[in-house]
C-alpha cells in the first residue's frame, strides 16, 4: 500500500521562458496535487507529505523545458490500492487542459507499480500460448462494421485457414443488434478451432470489450464459456478504471490495448502504450506504426517498442504492436526496425484479397517466419 511519504517522479514536458520557468514549475506542481495557495494551507503534514516538489528542471532548448516533479503516491491510492482513474488525474487532470504542457514520463516506485498490476502473460506468455517460437507473432482483424455473426465467423475460419496467430475484432465492432457480442464470439470461437484443428495451429481470437463495467464483466464470461482468454480493449474508450479493474479480475487473461481516442490526450506516445497501458494490465500494445495511415515518426515508433519491452519496476515486457496501414510487402522492413519481439497487425490489406484471402494470409505468415528466422 502506499504510504504517506511515498513518491512517483512526472516528468512535463513545457513550452515557457527561461525568466519564468521555475515559477511555472512550482505552479504546475501545486496544480497537481493541493490546487490551492499553498498559504492558506495550515496543516502541516499536507505542506511536507502532499504537496508537490519541484526536482529538476532541464532546458531542451528551443523554449522547451522538461519539468520534474514528485507527487504523493497517496493521492492516488485506496484501500484497495492504487486507482488508476486516480493515477492519471493526480498526474495530469488538470494540466491536461494547458496547451503547453505535455504529459512526458513517469517514474514509479517499484511497489507501487507491482500494485498496479501489469501484464499477466507478457511476451513470455504470448509466445507461450500461441506456440510461436522466436519468431515475430502475426495478426489480423476482422472487418468491415456490419457483418452478421455468422459472417465474421466465415471471415475468421479462412482467416485461421491462413495460420495466423491472433484475430482481432475491429476495435469499433461491440455488441450492435447485427452482431451480438455472445453470438458473434461463440461463432467465431467455434469456427477458428475448427480450423485449428485442421491446421495443428492455436490460432487465438480476441473479441472487443466495450461497454459499461457490468458489460465489460458479462463479456468476458460468455467469451469464457466459449474458451477465449484473449481480449481486445480500448483504455481510453471504456476508462483506465474499468480496464484496471477487468485485468485485475481476471489474472488468467491476456490483453491487448488498442489507441483508439489515445490521440485526444497530450501524452507522450511512448509513456502512453509503453508505460501506462502496460502498467494496468496489457500484454500487448497495438499503436500506429510509421508510413501508415497515421503521423507517427520512426524514432516515436521505436521509442514506444523500447518502452513497452523495457524495465519497468519489475513488471512483465509487453508486445509491440505496430499497425494501422500496414501491407504484407512491409514485413522485412518493419522486422528489421522492431526485431522479432513484436506482433504484425495487418488488416485492411490482407482482406483485400477477396477470394485469395487463406493463399495471402498463408503467404504474410510464411514471409513472417522466413524473415524472423533469418
Amino acid at each position: 500500500m502506499a504510504t504517506t511519504t511515498e513518491r512517483l517522479l512526472v516528468t512535463y514536458r513545457v513550452r515557457g521562458e527561461a525568466a519564468t520557468i521555475a515559477d511555472r514549475a512550482q505552479a504546475l506542481a501545486v496544480e497537481q496535487s493541493v490546487e490551492m495557495p499553498l498559504a492558506a494551507i495550515d496543516v502541516p503534514r499536507i505542506a511536507t507529505e502532499i504537496v508537490g516538489a519541484v526536482q529538476a528542471i532541464e532546458d531542451r532548448g528551443g523554449g522547451v523545458f522538461d519539468l520534474r516533479i514528485s507527487l504523493a503516491t497517496a493521492t492516488m491510492a485506496g484501500p484497495d490500492g492504487p486507482e488508476a482513474g486516480q493515477i492519471l488525474n493526480m498526474v495530469f487532470g488538470n494540466s491536461s487542459l494547458h496547451e503547453d504542457v505535455m504529459l512526458w514520463d513517469i517514474d514509479l516506485p517499484a511497489g507501487f507499480a507491482a500494485l498496479c498490476g501489469g501484464p499477466h502473460w507478457g511476451i513470455g506468455g504470448l509466445r507461450e500460448r500461441l506456440c510461436v517460437g522466436a519468431r515475430a507473432i502475426t495478426a489480423t482483424a476482422l472487418k468491415p462494421q456490419g457483418l452478421s455473426p455468422d459472417e465474421l465467423a466465415t471471415l475468421a475460419g479462412r482467416l485461421a485457414a491462413g495460420g495466423i496467430d491472433v484475430i482481432k475484432d475491429d476495435h469499433g465492432i461491440a455488441d450492435q443488434r447485427y452482431a451480438p457480442f455472445a453470438a458473434r464470439v461463440r461463432a467465431c470461437a467455434e469456427k477458428i478451432a475448427e480450423n485449428a484443428v485442421k491446421t495443428g495451429h492455436p490460432t487465438r481470437y480476441a473479441p472487443n470489450l466495450s461497454g459499461s463495467l457490468d458489460a465489460l464483466r458479462r463479456q468476458v464470461e460468455a467469451a469464457r464459456a466459449v474458451g477465449i482468454d484473449l481480449f481486445l480493449i480500448a483504455p481510453f474508450v471504456v476508462g483506465f478504471p474499468a480496464f484496471a479493474t477487468i485485468a485485475r479480475e481476471n489474472p488468467d487473461l491476456g490483453f491487448l490495448a488498442h489507441p483508439a481516442m489515445a490521440g485526444a490526450a497530450r501524452i507522450n506516445p511512448a509513456l502512453l502504450y509503453g508505460k501506462l497501458f502496460r502498467l494496468f494490465g496489457a500484454d500487448a500494445v497495438i499503436y500506429p506504426n510509421h508510413g501508415g495511415r497515421f503521423g507517427y515518426t520512426p524514432a516515436i515508433c521505436r521509442e514506444i517498442a523500447a518502452m513497452a519491452r523495457g524495465p519497468l519496476a519489475g513488471l512483465a515486457a509487453a508486445l509491440p504492436v505496430p499497425a494501422g496501414g500496414m501491407t504484407p510487402a512491409r514485413v522485412a522492413e518493419m522486422l528489421a526496425f522492431y526485431g522479432p519481439d513484436t506482433m504484425l497487425l495487418i488488416g485492411g490489406a490482407l482482406l483485400s484479397a477477396g477470394p485469395h484471402l487463406v493463399e495471402e494470409t498463408r503467404t504474410f505468415v510464411r514471409a513472417v517466419a522466413e524473415t524472423s528466422h533469418g
